[in-house]
C-alpha cells in the first residue's frame, strides 16, 4: 500500500512533480511493483490527479473515502475489506524503492511476536541530526523502537563517546489486525507534538521492531530534495 496525499503541508503536490521522465508517484508505484514482492500493489489517495496518473497506465489505485491525518489511517481504510495477514507501507514520496530492504522487513514477521516492523539506516551525514525533515530513532537491544524524535538522539552528553545515530526510513509493516487497532486509538500526546504517527502505536504498548538497512534512499519532503533526487536518479 502506497498512501499518497496530493495536498501535503511542506511541499504541496509533490508526488505529482516530475522526475526524470515520470512522477514522483509513478516511480514509487513502478519501483515498488517491480520487487516482486507482493500479491497486489496500491496507491491509496485522496485526489483523482494521483488517482488517474496510476490507473492510466493500467496500475492500481484506491480512492480514500474518508479525511485522513495519518498515512496508517488512509491505509487501514482500504485494506478494511481486503484479505491480507501483513501490509506494507511505502511513503509515495520514496520513489528509490528496492527489494532488498523490503524483503528484509517481511523477514521480520518470521518472528511471530511482531507486530509492526519499520526501517532505519545509520547516519553518516551529522549535518541531519539537526534537520527536522529526518527522524531519528533509538532502539533496545532487540532492535525494538525505544523513541522516535525529529531531534538529535540519543543526546550526547559524554564528548569521549562515540554513539550511532539512526534515521527512520518511512517504510512499515504491520499485521493487519495490529493496523486496524491503530485506527481505534485516538492520537497521542507524543504523536501530536512531533507529528509522527508512529508513536501512536509505542504509546499504546506495540513494539516497533527495526531492521536495519544500507541502502541509500532519497526521500522528497521539501522542494530542494527534488534536486538531490534528480542526481540519485541519475545513478539508480
Amino acid at each position: 500500500m502506497i498512501p499518497a496525499r496530493y495536498a501535503a503541508t511542506r511541499f504541496p503536490f509533490k508526488l505529482m512533480k516530475p522526475l526524470g521522465n515520470k512522477t514522483v508517484i509513478r516511480h514509487t508505484y513502478d519501483n515498488t511493483v517491480a520487487t516482486g514482492l507482493f500479491r497486489e500493489v496500491y496507491v491509496v489517495t485522496d485526489h483523482e490527479f494521483i488517482f488517474n496518473e496510476i490507473v492510466k497506465i493500467g496500475g492500481k489505485a484506491i480512492m480514500s473515502v474518508n479525511k485522513h491525518e495519518s498515512g496508517s489511517d488512509r491505509i487501514a481504510e482500504a485494506v478494511e475489506n481486503i484479505d491480507a495477514d501483513v501490509v506494507l507501507n511505502v511513503q509515495g514520496d520514496e520513489p528509490f524503492v528496492q527489494k532488498e530492504p523490503l524483503k528484509n522487513l517481511l523477514k521480520a514477521f518470521d518472528d511471530k511476536q511482531v507486530q509492526v516492523a519499520s526501517l532505519m539506516k545509520k547516519i553518516t551525514d551529522f549535518s541531519l541530526l539537526h534537520n527536522p525533515n529526518y527522524v531519528k530513532v533509538v532502539t533496545d537491544k532487540n532492535n525494538n523502537a525505544l523513541y522516535f524524535s525529529r531531534s538529535p538522539i540519543p543526546f550526547l552528553r559524554d564528548e569521549k563517546l562515540k554513539p550511532d545515530y539512526f534515521e527512520h526510513i518511512g517504510v512499515y509493516a504491520f499485521q493487519k489486525k495490529a493496523l486496524m487497532r491503530f485506527t481505534k486509538w485516538p492520537a497521542t500526546k507524543l504523536e501530536q507534538f512531533e507529528k509522527l504517527e508512529q508513536l501512536r502505536y509505542l504509546e499504546n504498548g506495540i513494539p516497533i521492531r527495526m531492521v536495519e538497512t544500507d541502502t541509500a534512499t532519497v526521500k522528497i519532503d521539501v522542494p530542494e530534495d527534488l534536486a538531490v533526487a534528480e542526481k540519485h536518479l541519475q545513478n539508480f
